[in-house]
């Protein structure tokens, strides 16, 4: 089920337990129950209604916030989603219920700043950090140092870390100091990497987008619900 991105694997189980899954025309209530390749597997209406009371979050994350998890007397960026800190006009105002089981993601470091997903979708999230996805993730990268035309195209192709070669980028200027930078994987500190491997020095990093959803006018420590109709994809 988790994939041909029906749900995630946590859901499945839940879905499976509550005897709400449907294969081929039988409802399967069995953990660990083996199934065709070629099944037909569905969800039952109880189950698709539960998916979309799931809430997904963009959050204009500051620096000086950590993703996830507090480390080293930081705090993490989920303490910005207050009733307070919404913006703009949504069907939805903030309950207790939509901060349970929030995961980010897609991570951005402590020291960049800009959009930053928490969703209780496990669809959403195996989208954007799953092994093979191919959402795109956009950011404006403030640099320093000299980058010759052969340094350019390592950037978009030919680089590798942790012993591995970097899918291709798009990279290219948008002004004297500022880079935009397109990647479809998520390694730590990847851009920040990758600029150390070609000689620049990174002043700012600003994600900006995440496939279809854009930062936009969001404020700096403010976020707003992913709202029907938008997607990643």
């Amino acid at each position: 089920m988790a994939q041909r991105g029906i749900c995630s694997r946590r859901e499945a189980d839940a879905f499976i337990e509550q005897g709400l899954v449907i294969v081929d025309g039988q409802v399967i209530s069995q953990l660990g129950t083996k199934v065709s390749p070629n099944a037909k597997i569905q969800l039952a209406r109880q189950a698709s209604q539960q998916q979309n009371k799931l809430v997904t979050i963009i959050l204009n994350k500051p620096i000086g916030y950590v993703s996830a998890q507090a480390e080293d007397g930081y705090e993490p960026a989920i303490v910005l989603l207050t009733r307070a800190n919404q913006f703009g006009e949504s069907r939805l105002k903030l309950r207790p219920e939509h901060l349970k089981g929030l995961a980010v993601a897609g991570r951005l470091d402590i020291d960049s700043q800009g959009l930053l997903l928490f969703t209780q979708d496990g669809r959403i999230a195996k989208k954007i950090i799953g092994d093979h996805g191919k959402v795109e993730k956009e950011y404006i990268v403030r640099v320093a140092g000299l980058l010759p035309d052969n340094r350019l195209q390592l950037l978009r192709h030919g680089l590798e870390l942790d012993g591995k070669p970097l899918k291709p980028a798009k990279v290219e200027w948008i002004n004297d100091d500022q880079l935009r930078f397109v990647l479809t994987e998520g390694k730590k500190r990847q851009i920040r990497r990758m600029c150390e491997l070609v000689g620049l020095r990174i002043l700012g990093l600003k994600r900006v987008r995440i496939g279809k959803l854009k930062l936009g006018n969001l404020p700096e420590g403010k976020w707003r619900f992913m709202e029907l109709g938008e997607n990643v994809d």
